[in-house]
């Protein structure tokens, strides 16, 4: 019987007890009765409470509310259910928090089919408790490396953590650069294999005749170039995580291989006779829909039924795009750990980027953060900064990319003479940066021209870098002379 299986029967009603108690018999379920004064003296259940899935409450002839059993049954058995026998009035009157916990209603008499149904829905509330609970004992440091509060990474977390402590198999699935690999290695982190080896290999980068090697290892002279014995994959993972990746794109006579070490938890080296103990937990990943792989005969299907014990599926970013915002503060810290300057967006970059599709995911939205860290050290980003496939809304402030082409059309002056002068600020005000980038644009034609168009030297006189430069000329439109 298992934990979660006891029902709790509440009711005054003695001539319904015999069709309760021979229903929960023959669905082997273990119960236990109570009347309403019996139930309410007790200072606790003669069982635990946390055992209890399910209360069958009928109506009572006591001068109490509802909403004060519930809140009694709240409290003896946090965990559990409950279902009405008959229809109680009161329920709709209920507050949410508690109302909540009435999943059905029972009428009486009622067929085993009606209670298989009530017995289904409680289930499907208890995993639904049991997992939030997972979700909320989750410390500020498990999972981590997990970015993303939107719902989709909720229920990412909430499968991770019913399985991080179980040493079953998992397929991760989900698009390119979903971050299928973040998921393994957290996976892996949390576990009971956490002090082994994760070691990960991506089963479509490397070539059919060398995937076994690779993966079971091979003895010295089992093939021509193996000059020395050599531990695979397999051999290195012992005691921790083999991460499996792009596992629809390994061959079909390497998938029966690996099945019958799935299957038998043993392998030998190529060339080798001693068997060694595949003392491993598996998690692969895949950015294809393997059951369609399975139809077209690409895919064996008992190799999929031993992957596939626990499946996670990660979400597109486009369909997350609420964590736009803590990734980016999670790759600009990357890239600060690596030596790049920060950057910063615009809320109506942020707008713009909420908009793309991502076809590359997070992947996609990482190297455009290096490049616009690369391009604007340190600096703002708005819609006009960004790459043009990126910019999906209007340019809020397209005056501040409007410079006086009289200005730049005008004779170069000398260096000293390029500062400008609080005197000739006009009385209605100033837009400042389109001023700058109009006295910014002056000085880099200047200095190429002094330079012969040759961008080190120009970069030189500047003080700045030569990509620098080269980035501010393709900003303006400026081509090398």
């Amino acid at each position: 019987m298992s934990a979660q299986s006891h029902v709790l029967i509440i009711d005054d009603d003695l001539s319904r007890r015999e069709l309760i108690q021979s229903a929960l018999t023959f669905l082997d379920r273990s119960f236990t009765f109570y009347g309403f004064v019996d139930w309410l003296q007790s200072a606790e259940c003669e069982f635990s409470g946390e055992s209890v899935s399910m209360v069958l409450l009928g109506q009572s002839q006591l001068p109490i509310s509802l909403e004060k059993l519930l809140r009694n049954l709240q409290e003896k058995t946090p965990n559990a259910a409950v279902v009405t026998l008959g229809e109680w009035l009161e329920v709709e009157e209920l507050p949410a928090a508690l109302k909540n916990g009435v999943t059905g209603q029972l009428d009486v008499p009622f067929s085993y089919q009606e209670l298989l149904d009530q017995l289904h829905k409680v289930q499907l509330f208890t995993q639904k408790q049991l997992a939030g609970e997972a979700a909320c004992q989750l410390n500020a440091d498990q999972f981590s490396n997990l970015v993303g509060m939107s719902q989709p990474m909720q229920l990412v977390r909430q499968a991770m953590a019913q399985v991080t402590g179980r040493d079953v198999n998992v397929l991760i699935t989900g698009e390119s650069g979903t971050g299928k690999e973040v998921v393994a290695r957290n996976l892996h982190d949390f576990s009971a294999r956490a002090n082994g080896p994760f070691v990960p290999i991506n089963c479509g980068a490397i070539p059919a005749d060398l995937l076994e090697s690779e993966l079971f290892g091979h003895e010295k002279g089992a093939f021509t170039g193996a000059v020395s014995s050599r531990a695979g994959r397999f051999e290195l993972a012992k005691g921790g995580t083999l991460f499996l990746d792009e596992i629809g794109d390994m061959p079909l006579p390497m998938q029966v291989k690996l099945l019958r070490v799935l299957q038998d938890r043993k392998f030998e080296r190529i060339g080798g006779v001693k068997t060694l103990d595949a003392d491993i937990r598996v998690i692969a990943a895949t950015h294809k829909n393997l059951e369609e792989m399975i139809e077209a005969g690409e895919f064996r299907e008992d190799l999929y039924y031993r992957l596939n014990v626990f499946p996670i599926e990660m979400p597109p970013l486009r369909e997350r795009t609420e964590d736009i915002p803590l990734l980016l503060n999670e790759l600009v810290r990357r890239l600060n750990d690596l030596g790049f300057e920060s950057v910063r967006l615009q809320g109506s970059a942020l707008e713009s980027l909420s908009q793309h599709l991502w076809p590359g995911n997070v992947r996609e939205l990482a190297n455009l953060i290096e490049r616009l860290a690369i391009l604007y050290p340190n600096g703002v980003v708005g819609v006009s900064e960004l790459p043009s496939r990126f910019q999906h809304v209007a340019e809020p402030n397209p005056e501040r990319y409007v410079a006086d082409q009289s200005v730049v059309q005008s004779a170069p002056v000398s260096f000293q003479n390029v500062e400008p002068s609080l005197d000739l600020l006009p009385e209605e005000g100033i837009d400042l940066k389109a001023h700058l980038e109009m006295i910014e644009k002056a000085l880099i034609e200047q200095s190429l021209t002094v330079n012969d168009g040759v961008v080190a030297r120009a970069a030189e006189l500047l003080t700045i870098r030569r990509t620098t430069l080269v980035e501010k000329m393709r900003k303006y439109g400026m081509q090398r002379k």
